[in-house]
């Protein structure tokens, strides 16, 4: 089994987040610092920062977080910043973010420990829409969100059509619900910023057809068994 694979279903991290992991050299197979693709056989000893890694059955995991801004997605923090494992119950096992939302964004997060149920929501492919509510600063028409709705250039790449309509506008602020299928670092942010509009506040609000609502920023709660169902359709 590829150690990432391995890594995932032991509940230590995402396919993705694990590759980070052999690649800053904190996992051993019997004592020597893991490569990227390696295999793992039963017998192996496996180690996270020369910690071992216990192979057995565990009890599956599902949790959704309302992110505040301000909160690193990430399991620790070299730092010294909060992070999303400060505002897990004492009684949860050992989860991992699935995606990520950046220090200053906040909104739905979806924690577990299922490794295929993280990679098949993360991956490319999938194309899941994500919903987030930004706003920004200052006016914006209908007629201004028509380059991001139909593709805007990041580091030489188009992103990908894209659904967005204002819900609020005044001098001030407007407010802007968009829609995207993608997970470009800080795409939202620069997708705006491409067309000289500065986002002052990013909250995603909706994963399909998971929704943020009823949930108070800062807390957790588990998903229901149907919500689960409906993820692991996706």
């Amino acid at each position: 089994m590829r150690i990432n694979k391995y890594l995932a279903e032991q509940g230590v991290a995402s396919r993705r987040h694990a590759d980070e992991m052999i690649e800053a050299g904190r996992i051993k197979i019997n004592g020597v610092t893991a490569l990227l693709g390696a295999d793992v056989q039963e017998e192996d000893v496996v180690t996270l920062d020369d910690q071992p890694v216990l192979s057995g059955e565990k009890e599956l995991e599902y949790y959704i977080m309302n992110k505040p801004k301000g909160v690193v997605c990430t399991v620790s923090d070299d730092r010294g910043r909060k992070t999303i494992m400060d505002l897990l119950p004492e009684t949860s096992g050992r989860v991992f973010p699935v995606g990520r939302l950046d220090y200053g964004t906040e909104g739905l997060l979806i924690l577990t420990n299922d490794g295929d149920l993280a990679f098949r929501l993360t991956h490319p492919k999938t194309e899941i829409p994500k919903t987030y509510m930004a706003k920004i600063e200052g006016t914006l028409t209908e007629k201004d969100l028509n380059p991001i709705r139909s593709g805007i250039e990041l580091d030489g790449v188009l992103t990908k059509k894209c659904k967005a309509h204002i819900v609020e506008t005044n001098k001030a602020y407007t407010k802007v619900h968009i829609t995207i299928t993608e997970g470009k670092n800080r795409q939202v942010r620069r997708m705006f910023e491409a067309i000289g509009k500065n986002v002052e506040l990013l909250k995603r609000v909706s994963i399909g057809q998971l929704k943020l609502r009823g949930l108070d920023r800062g807390k957790v709660r588990k998903l229901t068994q149907e919500e689960i169902s409906y993820l692991k359709g996706l």
